[in-house]
């Protein structure tokens, strides 16, 4: 199944729901920065949630960058992404791996630790970007988006993501979001109804590794609620913005007597991009048309 995102409303518009798929996107993340199991886990997670917080906003090129620093050894997870579908992000220490939990799971809770800050950074795409900081509360990473949204920007919302990753890959991944909106805050009923559903859950990538697709999964939950699914189906892929010519702009802050030594001491210069691990190498001739920009200018 294609990565993808679709949107949907319900209870006369009082709930506000998206699902993502991150499979294919997830396991080219794990391939460029030769993830271990638990970080793919993490950076799958982080992912499919940055896609999830990205899906509301209305301005094009809005971006959400999350950034979780926790105590545990993956030592940071940072992720951009974007409401037109497109997702990037790496982890510090990529090849950490974990003994499974008491569960029997991927430990991405002891991985990324419990005591640290979610940071969440919200460009609208004019003005200054929207941040804001929140404690970890298990660094299961689902868990923290969910207490970030409650207490930044006061939504009670039920938030789901997973990945399954095994020998073979990444063969399961997303996440669906779940709020309910201000008109319907007051339906005790209805709370009660959707947490009890959502509590017999056992994950979401359990649900996509039956076969269901994010309308069965959206029919399941709320198909009784007046489930109205909207019929765009946005496409999701892991894209980055990085380039060879910006590699070259960024060489400028290093001044001319730098690349005067680089050119003599090294050959040229070598740049790897950390949201994609894309390596670029800048020879001499490169580093010397930099030289002549920046003295033109």
């Amino acid at each position: 199944m294609a990565d993808q995102l679709i949107r949907a409303t319900a209870a006369d518009g009082g709930i506000r729901a998206v699902g993502v798929i991150t499979t294919k996107s997830v396991q080219v993340a794990k391939d460029r920065h030769n993830l271990s199991y638990v970080a793919t886990a993490a950076l799958g997670r982080a992912m499919s949630s940055g896609l999830l917080l990205a899906s509301s906003m209305k301005q094009e090129g809005s971006r959400v960058n999350i950034k979780i620093k926790g105590n545990g050894p993956l030592g940071g997870i940072l992720v951009d992404a974007g409401m037109d579908g497109t997702v990037r992000g790496y982890v510090a220490n990529p090849s950490v791996e974990l003994p499974p939990n008491a569960m029997g799971k991927l430990d991405v809770g002891k991985a990324v630790g419990n005591e640290g800050f979610l940071y969440v950074i919200k460009d609208v795409g004019y003005g200054y970007p929207y941040s804001s900081t929140v404690e970890l509360v298990s660094g299961e990473v689902g868990e923290d988006i969910a207490s970030y949204l409650v207490n930044s920007e006061q939504t009670a919302s039920a938030l789901l993501v997973g990945v399954f990753v095994g020998k073979d890959g990444v063969t399961a991944s997303g996440g669906m979001l779940l709020q309910v909106l201000p008109k319907a805050s007051h339906d005790e009923d209805l709370i009660a109804t959707l947490e009890e559903r959502v509590g017999q859950l056992k994950g979401f990538t359990p649900l996509l590794r039956q076969g269901k697709g994010l309308t069965d999964i959206f029919n399941d939950l709320l198909g009784d609620f007046g489930l109205h699914i909207f019929p765009e189906v946005q496409m999701v892929r892991f894209d980055c913005s990085c380039s060879f010519d910006r590699m070259l702009g960024a060489l400028k802050m290093l001044g001319v007597d730098e690349l005067e030594d680089m050119i003599v001491t090294d050959g040229g210069a070598e740049a790897t991009c950390h949201f994609c691990n894309e390596v670029y190498h800048a020879s001499p001739d490169h580093l010397r048309e930099v030289i002549d920009n920046i003295k033109a200018q």
